[in-house]
């Protein structure tokens, strides 16, 4: 039940809400009839050159449409339904993304599972609440990067409208700015004059910076990657299953708060059996030095009966129909779950300390009787893992710089184990734990090409002309190299000259965005038959979709952020 102070003010909230909304096109023409550099002087020194930008309240898109312009990324949120629409008219084509959302939750961006460089606040300070500032910059401070910028404009003078506005200082910034470690500036001591000409309103701005990696979870996962004492691979295996999930399944976060981000905890069960299926069932690579002990998640009514298998076979969304199939399994995954549970994760702890760095809460289930799919109903049906919200980000954050420790830290403990030392080398180490890319992800989609060549055209989605049966590629969109996904919203058909062209880069973003109606035929064309399997993979992997989303449209949508990201995270080379 809401309290009465805060019905009072989602009271205001919402008139303000409609107000935007109602005055859509005048409120917008005014808002575009100022230059940017007139409004922004006193910060746009402070603009990235690339990256990541959050606009909040950004009403008319002016501000949005300017940085997008910069060749930035931009995450424009607006909550006035009639204002964004007019805003959205504006930047058909250009890398902005809108969301319906607003301080103090923004509950959609968050669900983004990404960092911003610079963040803006133009005219919006005022409209919140005394009473919710702290928490909407508890916020926004933990939605910056390292060395992150956020501007806040703060606007003085009365309101001669039915909106509402409360009083805003400087000083104010600087007292919350000191609370949650932000550096502090004040760009303009002396109040700037309004540009639409209101005599009795002025301007101040504000830049508050996160210092560089003040969280101290980078150190952290280092020290457990290097410094650790390790009885077996199990921490490691751990670090990495979560690293594969924070890196590429933004879309899996169960519930966050500003501590942790709940995961599936068959998710993570489920990457813990990729990455252990050919070391121990290929390779036979021993995972700790104790010949004697074994490995607890691997039992004679679970994964003996999946020798027979490979990683490949195990993918999200996929469906397994025989019951004695299913049931090995649901009791692997299970295994494996109680495992992680009772050995890496309670003896994953702070330095000097015996405090676990994570959590598990393991679900009381029963067995299934007939078939199983690998989709988020199921995996959350095992139970839940908590990460620390400061180790998740460093996950997402720096994926490009851990992975590469976590394997090499892997491969020295095999190698450490003097049973493999008689058998294995190093290169067989960093064989064995390569993520390999599964050819029969791309034999599937070229089975269904065919099929539909046989009677029908088919278009290469980033040209546009009509493939051959001779002559075409299966392209990852996003290059497999850098950033492993089978999924089938990431394979296109391609012709093999331009599939040969592209190589391992990541497509611009106003490549993706001229290519959107090539992608979204091709997804209904070939998919539309499996759209369980297409949709469980993409509502997991991409950010900001509905786990039952079912709209190919906003699949698109979350395509392109995910690209965004994707180009972020990892400065990948571009294409087209």
């Amino acid at each position: 039940m809401y309290k009465p102070s805060t019905l009072w003010v989602m009271k205001y909230q919402n008139k303000n809400i409609t107000y935007y909304s109602k005055n859509a096109e005048t409120l917008a023409d005014n808002y575009n009839s100022v230059p940017v550099e007139s409004v922004h002087k006193d910060w746009l020194d402070q603009l990235p050159k690339e990256g990541m930008v959050l606009d909040v309240g950004a009403g008319s898109g002016r501000d949005a449409r300017f940085m997008a312009a910069k060749g930035l990324n931009v995450v424009a949120v607006e909550p006035a339904e009639g204002i964004r629409e007019v805003a959205q008219g504006y930047t058909v084509g250009k890398p902005v993304h809108w969301l319906n959302d607003s301080l103090p939750d923004l509950s959609q961006v968050f669900a983004l599972q990404t960092k911003f460089d610079l963040i803006l606040l133009s005219a919006v300070w005022m409209h919140i609440p005394p009473s919710q500032r702290e928490r909407s910059l508890r916020k926004l401070s933990s939605l910056l990067k390292p060395n992150g910028k956020l501007v806040i404009s703060l606007r003085h003078g009365a309101c001669h409208d039915e909106r509402t506005m409360y009083e805003v200082s400087a000083d104010e910034l600087a007292q919350l700015a000191s609370r949650f470690g932000l550096t502090y500036q004040l760009l303009t001591p002396e109040q700037q004059t309004d540009e639409l000409g209101r005599g009795d309103v002025s301007w101040q701005t504000v830049l508050l910076t996160l210092p560089d990696d003040g969280t101290g979870a980078f150190p952290l996962l280092r020290n457990i990657v290097v410094n650790d004492r390790k009885t077996s691979t199990y921490k490691v295996a751990l670090l990495r299953s979560l690293l594969r999930i924070a890196e590429g399944h933004p879309g899996a976060v169960l519930d966050q708060t500003e501590d942790h981000v709940a995961l599936p905890m068959g998710l993570v069960a489920l990457y813990w059996l990729k990455l252990y299926k050919p070391l121990v069932d290929h390779y036979g690579m021993h995972q700790n030095n104790n010949t004697s002990a074994g490995l607890g998640f691997v039992q004679s009514r679970g994964w003996r009966l999946l020798q027979h298998t490979t990683a490949a076979d195990y993918f999200i969304g996929a469906y397994y129909s025989g019951a004695e199939q299913a049931q090995a399994l649901y009791q692997t995954l299970k295994d494996i779950a109680a495992t992680i549970k009772k050995n890496p994760a309670t003896y994953t702890t702070l330095p000097g300390s015996n405090t676990a760095v994570f959590e598990v809460e393991l679900n009381r289930t029963t067995k299934t009787t007939a078939g199983l799919t690998l989709d988020r109903p199921f995996l959350a049906s095992l139970g839940t893992f908590y990460v620390p919200k400061h180790i998740w980000d460093s996950l997402t954050r720096f994926s490009v710089w851990i992975e590469p420790a976590l394997v090499n830290e892997w491969a020295a403990l095999m190698h450490s184990y003097d049973v493999n030392r008689q058998q294995f080398n190093r290169n067989d180490y960093l064989e064995a734990l390569d993520w390999k890319d599964d050819t029969r992800s791309t034999n599937r989609v070229r089975h269904r090409v065919n099929e539909l060549l046989a009677s029908d055209d088919v278009a290469c989605c980033w040209s546009g002309k009509h493939i051959k049966p001779s002559d075409y590629a299966v392209d990852h969109a996003f290059p497999f190299a850098r950033w492993p996904n089978n999924d089938l919203w990431n394979l296109l058909p391609t012709r093999t000259a331009v599939n040969a062209n592209k190589s391992d880069r990541l497509p611009s973003s106003d490549k993706l965005l001229s290519s959107r109606e090539l992608i979204l035929h091709w997804w209904q064309q070939g998919w539309s038959d499996n759209r369980r399997e297409f949709f469980t993979q993409a509502n997991l992997a991409l950010p900001n979709l509905h786990h039952s989303n079912q709209s190919f449209d906003d699949v698109f949508e979350a395509f392109s952020l995910q690209r965004d990201r994707i180009k972020d995270i990892q400065q990948l080379a571009e294409w087209g």
